[in-house]
């Protein structure tokens, strides 16, 4: 239990920060040297003036030569889930009375006994002295200082945490430097454990990294061929492992590490480190780190006494050289193999951050046909082509040949975009004197996306690589979490949809769009629909997966194509002239080489007029590739049908991509819409979509409106148009029809 507090007699409750009139600190300017790292400083308090008096006083100072960075808790509770979030917090500002008048105490202990953290260092504060903690409590729970928030001048406040962090400073560095120790006194043995040169030079990474208190990021190199050639990484440097120095991005280090191995010594700057290992089978070995500080004495005598253990250790690297290449390296290209790849994709899986990344994998097409035709030496030299134009076009990725004609591209989204790897087949190859066109299909999966090993993601991929080899030679697909639904089940829906479609048991319905200010209807969208031969609708979200899947979806979107314009046209027949017809396209049938083709030719077969015939594809499509979409959306702009964004606000789209794309109209997403009247955010993004499209010069509609209250909001904030449920729900051909003539002027 922790220490009991009580209140005074008498004692006010008055728990306000307020820093007397004085003189400003004189802190001095940055040095232009000093380091980007912060100190944390977590303030605990119930009262957000403290949080905001306290950042004020101190916000712009500097100490021990970093900035402070604030983390703000206003309950004992929010602070553990930031301590137990947020790595590196040096001190902890903590009230000591907030939900109860010991919750400051309990958190104290919970710091130091639940979480472990001795190194950080506790100011209590508070507004209220009477309740003030027993010195057993102070002393017991390694409390650093306790103050009344009334004393704490600015520059109390000021001195109060710099002589903290000063103690945590020291207590960090000492357990660093034990730590240290400890390790390079084991470093012997287990290096001599270890059989992989990537194990074996990681590890010296690692030891290295403890010496100089900081994480391992950096390589480790050998000379090979009159050139350094990095054995192991790590951190950012990971990618370089078993490549070329040359390809390492700091000039500076390449420098270092070749002037050590020219000269047989460790070479050290104020910025950097290479640290020289003699290797007893002839080859020298260097690691290569960048500094995050300048070395010390004391650390610079560590590195020696782990250069002299670690050089015996390092010289089984020679000794397994060849069978590295063997096990991790394809004999034909000298590109990384399966093997490595998987490797590669364990250890990026397994870091904390890899947003960002995708996996490509590269099929050459009709690979197979050239090789029987033209024999296996000429599919041999093939091969060899490729691999040196992806190493010479995308030498700073990851990159690999895992079997066949299968190539593999890892590295950022940008770099493995489908447009970026297909460009690099646009121009021939020369094989044997003969130009040589090769395409390639792409197979796809981001990292971010994607839950297990770097075999799964292989596996995954690969699977993304089947599905694009069966829509379409040359194009490509990303994997996705819906190709993880049970395999029987998509293969019985995907059966029963073909039947079905050729049956006729697909339909459409409409749902009409309304004009707001004059309660007229303008439109309406078509919406596909499954009534299966059991008589049971299939929800769209169940069948339309599994066309886009299967492909059918490119001939069921031209029958939608196709029956919507139709309508369209029987709907003007009627009367229904200034009426426009909103058609939702799938991805895969709006980036199918022919789409445009049949788009013109069911405006020209229907006679429906462009003018009024309205394309709907979604924001996420609209994010993916965007400059090829523009490509696209240009040849449909052409034949003058307008095009509309659907589930604007969902996709977080780049304002750019937008303008590039030009569109014609933003669809509010309908889960904005609900949250209009019973929630700020969700007006505030309606109003920010709607004021989007009247910047930008684009009409906006609001969809899945159910009350005349969500109409009325939409209005008064300037939405235009708008559809749900409030006007009517999708409606058949003939029930659309009865439903406008009871509205026709």
């Amino acid at each position: 239990m922790p220490a009991s507090i009580t209140p005074a007699d008498g004692a006010e409750a008055h728990d306000d920060l307020v820093f007397l009139d004085e003189a400003p600190l004189e802190t001095g300017a940055p040095k232009p040297h000093a380091r980007r790292d912060t100190w944390r400083i977590l303030i605990v308090d119930d009262d957000a003036d403290v949080h905001t008096t306290t950042t004020f006083a101190l916000g712009n100072l500097e100490l021990l030569g970093r900035p402070l960075e604030f983390l703000h808790a206003y309950s004992a509770a929010e602070a553990r889930e930031v301590l137990a979030r947020v790595p590196g917090i040096a001190v902890v500002l903590l009230d000591v009375v907030m939900e109860q008048p010991d919750a400051g105490l309990h958190l104290v202990r919970h710091i130091r006994e639940t979480l472990g953290l001795l190194e950080l260092r506790i100011i209590l504060r508070t507004g209220q002295p009477g309740y003030a903690p027993e010195m057993d409590a102070i002393r017991d729970l390694d409390i650093n200082d306790y103050r009344t928030k009334s004393e704490l001048t600015r520059t109390k406040l000021y001195t109060t945490v710099a002589a903290a962090l000063r103690g945590y400073q020291q207590l960090h560095a000492l357990q660093r430097g034990q730590a240290a120790l400890k390790r390079i006194a084991c470093i012997g043995a287990e290096l001599m454990a270890l059989q992989e040169p990537r194990a074996i030079a990681r590890a010296v990474l690692a030891h290295a990294a403890g010496v100089l208190l900081q994480e391992p990021d950096g390589v480790l190199c050998v000379n090979e061929n009159e050139a350094p050639h990095v054995l192991g990484a790590a951190g950012a440097c990971v990618d370089l492992e078993g490549r070329p120095l040359h390809h390492h991005p700091d000039p500076a280090v390449r420098e270092l590490v070749a002037r050590a191995l020219r000269e047989r010594a460790s070479q050290y700057t104020a910025e950097r480190l290479a640290l020289y290992f003699a290797g007893k089978s002839g080859r020298d070995f260097v690691v290569g780190v960048g500094l995050r500080e300048p070395l010390t004495e004391g650390r610079r005598r560590l590195l020696e006494v782990l250069a002299s253990v670690v050089a015996v250790g390092v010289d089984n690297l020679e000794l397994v050289g060849r069978l590295n290449r063997a096990a991790f390296f394809d004999p034909l290209t000298g590109l990384p193999n399966r093997t490595c790849l998987v490797e590669q994709l364990d250890h990026l899986l397994a870091a904390p951050r890899r947003a960002g990344t995708t996996l490509a994998l590269v099929d050459l097409d009709h690979f197979a046909e050239s090789n029987d035709a033209l024999g296996h030496q000429f599919g041999d030299l093939l091969l060899v082509a490729v691999a040196q134009r992806l190493e010479h076009q995308l030498g700073h990725l990851a990159l690999a040949r895992i079997g066949g004609d299968i190539f593999a591209v890892l590295g950022d989204d940008a770099s493995c975009a489908p447009a970026a790897l297909h460009a690099l087949f646009k121009t021939p190859f020369s094989i044997d004197g003969q130009d040589v066109q090769v395409s390639s299909t792409l197979g796809l999966v981001r990292l971010d996306e994607h839950d297990g090993s770097g075999t799964d993601a292989l596996k995954d991929a690969d699977i993304a690589l089947k599905r694009a080899k069966t829509r379409r030679r040359g194009g490509h697909f990303y994997f996705s979490r819906s190709m993880g639904v049970e395999i029987r089940e998509r293969v019985r829906l995907m059966h029963a949809l073909r039947t079905g479609f050729r049956r006729g048991e697909l339909f459409l319905v409409y749902q009409p769009q309304i004009d707001l200010a004059s309660n007229r209807p303008c439109g309406a969208e078509a919406l596909l629909r499954w009534r299966g031969a059991d008589g049971q609708l299939v929800p769209p979200d169940r069948f339309i997966p599994i066309a886009e899947y299967s492909g059918l979806i490119v001939e069921i979107g031209a029958w939608v194509l196709r029956e919507a314009c139709a309508e369209l046209m029987r709907l003007r027949a009627e009367g229904f002239r200034a009426f426009t017809m909103s058609i939702n396209v799938s991805q895969a049938q709006f980036r199918h080489p022919q789409f445009v083709e049949v788009l013109r030719r069911v405006l020209d077969d229907t006679g429906a007029p462009p003018a009024y015939v309205e394309l709907e594809i979604t924001e996420s499509m609209a994010m993916e590739d965007p400059r090829h979409l523009a490509e696209i959306l240009a040849a449909v702009k052409q034949t003058g049908v307008s095009i509309a964004i659907d589930d604007f606000g969902t996709g977080f789209s780049s304002l750019s991509h937008l303008q590039r794309l030009q569109v014609d109209r933003l669809k509010i997403d309908r889960a904005f819409v609900s949250e209009i009247t019973g929630s700020a955010r969700g007006s505030n993004i309606a109003e920010m979509v709607i004021q989007l499209g009247r910047n930008l010069g684009l009409s906006v509609i609001a969809e899945g409106v159910e009350d005349e209250r969500q109409a009325q909001i939409l209005h008064a904030l300037g939405c235009p148009l708008a559809q749900g449920y409030l006007f009517a729900r999708p409606l058949s051909p003939d029930d659309l029809r009865a439903w406008l003539g009871e509205r026709k002027a």
